[in-house]
């Protein structure tokens, strides 16, 4: 009977994990993966699963779950014509690229290094939108050229590392650069495509035969994480979707910053401690 109330529990568990994900990947953009990635980082352990490839584990079946979500997210996005079509197409090339070294890396590094990286990262960004004003930028326009393809190669190796789909660098990247919030948020829910099926490919590869994952798991991938995730992730990115278009822009930008701050402050803990 234990066993099976431990079960129900984590299903039910991961369905809220989705049901947040969900929200946040149409609310902000960013593919759920800074909800996901902390959750499971947290969950794997009562399962026995070794610290050293939990983090793995977690980064991979993260990014795993943003794929269904992303085309979700970016399809009512694009609906809506909030998207910029033209700078999505012209980041995506180095942004692949970035995808691809972030994925070795992901892949290679031992599980402290990546839970540093993703809490390093993810207070960057919370200063960065929860201190900076709704017109805050470096610039007015975003670089072309070369400059444009080093950015677009710096979100996806991050992205990749971090198990997340974009939207958490790409958005205040955007904004810096003058992209208004909710076009930020609109394009780079695309950016989750990009990143997601080549990193979510070559961690199932990477983590073939490798021991301490836990069963039912493709590679680095758990299948059952993903199969809980996936649908209630999927019901609730319109209703984020409804609400970007719908709320202030700044209180937007707020609430990003205090998801950020929050999921940043639990990695630094679980790793210092």
């Amino acid at each position: 009977m234990e066993h099976w109330e431990g079960l129900a529990l984590l299903a039910l568990a991961m369905a809220g994990t989705g049901l947040v994900s969900g929200l946040l990947a149409g609310l902000l953009g960013v593919g759920g993966g800074i909800v996901i990635v902390p959750v499971l980082f947290y969950v794997l352990p009562l399962f026995g699963v070794p610290e050293a490839v939990q983090m793995k584990v977690a980064v991979a079946t993260s990014l795993a779950t943003i794929i269904p979500t992303s085309i979700v997210s970016a399809r009512k996005h694009h609906a809506k014509g909030a998207m910029d079509v033209p700078l999505l197409k012209s980041l995506a090339p180095s942004m692949f690229v970035g995808v691809l070294l972030g994925t070795v890396a992901a892949a290679t590094l031992r599980g402290e290094a990546l839970t540093l990286v993703f809490a390093c990262v993810a207070l960057l960004v919370a200063v960065n939108m929860g201190f900076t004003g709704l017109d805050y930028r470096l610039r007015d326009r975003f670089p072309t050229g070369a400059a444009r393809q080093a950015i677009g190669g710096g979100l996806g190796g991050v992205s990749a590392v971090m198990g997340i789909g974009g939207g958490t660098v790409g958005v205040p990247v955007l904004s810096m650069f003058g992209t208004p919030i909710r076009q930020a948020v609109a394009t780079a829910s695309a950016f989750g495509l990009i990143i997601s099926i080549p990193a979510t490919i070559g961690l199932m590869l990477a983590g073939i035969g490798a021991e301490g994952r836990p069963p039912y798991s493709a590679g680095w991938v758990n299948l059952v994480g993903f199969a809980l995730i996936v649908p209630s992730s999927i019901v609730a990115t319109p209703w984020g979707v409804k609400l970007a278009h719908s709320i202030p822009p700044l209180l937007l930008k707020r609430a990003f910053a205090v998801f950020l701050g929050i999921t940043s402050a639990r990695m630094f803990y679980s790793v210092l401690a």
